[in-house]
């Protein structure tokens, strides 16, 4: 077989991925729109909590299976190995298996292409070095994804509690002048955070049960702005330490508090909408010169 008939593979291969992609994207948003229009209809749904026995068996068998991998590129030196747990912690995931299943996942897409590769010139589709080749770089690539994705999943991370932030400022406003306490406070918007904001609904959940163990308010404040990295996060903490140390009145604290944050909400938005025009210049350019040549030739 010629090097032809392997580029076209790969490209059959890419089109497969991409629409593969795209058809899981459409399908776990229509999922989330589901579960949205279920929890505020209030009925019970199986698609909230999906059942463990739902995934099939090879799903269940590469979930074994990525802890062993990862454990083979887990650093030995246990600076790195904090700093990769702080980069999950960053993106979201707390369970203890997700350095191992983060590394089984990195080290499946290195080897993967290059096996691939080798298989494919054992058979004689194309010359073997050419596919070696090609899969040692695309395992490159493999190397680099899952660092990016983590990224990725940081930036959106933080972006939804951002915004989450100055409505359960106001939550907690209303809940202390009702005369709860702010632990109390705490305990309620996390409660009613939970459909719309569930991300920062969990993270408040958190902070209330390290306060019900005995860690002080501003501590357990202070551990979620590690968690989540947000400067507002920690401007936050600073303002509930300075009201209980100095006996300011809490709720007018939190109430110029959340002001600023929409403010500062509401300058991103339009920061934002005066990039959109610049971005989309690029794109335009790039695709409007071939229409344009096709249509005159």
């Amino acid at each position: 077989m010629s090097g032809q008939l392997l580029l076209i593979l790969l490209a059959f291969l890419m089109v497969t991925s991409l629409v593969a992609m795209a058809g899981l994207w459409v399908t776990g948003r229509n999922r989330r729109v589901e579960v949205r229009l279920q929890e505020l209809s209030g009925k019970p749904t199986e698609l909230i909590r999906p059942k463990e026995t739902s995934a099939g068996p090879i799903a269940a068998a590469v979930r074994r299976a990525l802890p062993k991998m990862g454990e083979r590129l887990l650093p030995d030196d246990n600076t790195e190995r904090t700093l990769l747990r702080g980069r999950l912690i960053l993106a979201g995931f707390y369970s203890p298996q997700a350095p191992l299943i983060f590394l089984g996942v990195k080290l499946l897409l290195m080897v993967t292409p290059v096996l691939l590769g080798a298989l494919m010139g054992a058979v004689h589709i194309a010359p073997l070095a050419y596919c070696v080749l090609t899969g040692a770089c695309l395992s490159i690539f493999g190397t680099i994804i899952p660092s990016f994705w983590l990224d990725h999943k940081k930036a959106q991370r933080q972006m939804a509690l951002r915004r989450a932030l100055p409505d359960a400022c106001d939550l907690l406003v209303i809940c202390l002048e009702g005369g709860l306490s702010l632990a109390g406070a705490l305990q309620r918007v996390g409660g009613e955070l939970r459909t719309a904001h569930p991300l920062l609904a969990d993270e408040l959940n958190i902070v209330q049960r390290k306060v019900s163990l005995g860690e002080p308010l501003a501590v357990a404040l202070a551990s979620f702005a590690t968690r989540c990295d947000l400067q507002e996060m920690q401007a936050m903490a600073s303002v509930v330490k300075s009201a209980e140390q100095y006996g300011s009145s809490m709720v007018t604290a939190l109430q110029n508090y959340s002001i600023m944050l929409r403010i500062q909400r509401q300058q991103h938005a339009e920061e934002m909408a005066q990039k959109a025009s610049t971005k989309i210049l690029f794109p335009t350019l790039i695709f409007i010169f071939p229409s344009i040549l096709i249509i005159i030739l």
